[in-house]
């Protein structure tokens, strides 16, 4: 059974970092991508970033490009989120998102439980 294990929320002034990670386990063939999403009060769940797991390519979108980072460390499946410059629009519930193959010939995704990051002074 494929489990993620989440930490890292909590509450930061605007301006502050923060560091989420996620770490993937139990029984795969193949990790495709581990990642984060993120979802906002009242709003649909958005894409943040992700780590293709193959050649290691990272992707973020525009909202978070150049704040930012996520890195992955391979032998434990984890990755991490480097959020810098919080600002009170970051604010979101956190979900950590993996695709991996269980079984041949197909991609499955599977989700964290989340953490809470909320920004304010």
């Amino acid at each position: 059974q494929v489990q993620l294990v989440e930490s890292g929320g909590g509450l930061v002034q605007p301006g502050g970092s923060l560091r989420l990670s996620c770490t993937a386990s139990g029984t795969m063939l193949s990790i495709y991508s581990l990642g984060w999403h993120r979802q906002a009060p009242g709003k649909v769940r958005e894409f943040v970033a992700l780590v293709r797991w193959g050649d290691g390519d990272t992707y973020a979108a525009d909202s978070v490009k150049g704040r930012f980072t996520i890195s992955r460390d391979s032998t434990n499946n984890t990755v991490y989120l480097d959020m810098n410059n919080l600002k009170p629009d970051d604010t979101a519930a956190y979900y950590c998102k993996l695709e991996a193959q269980i079984v041949r010939n197909r991609v499955d995704d599977f989700w964290g439980q989340g953490t809470q990051v909320t920004v304010s002074s």
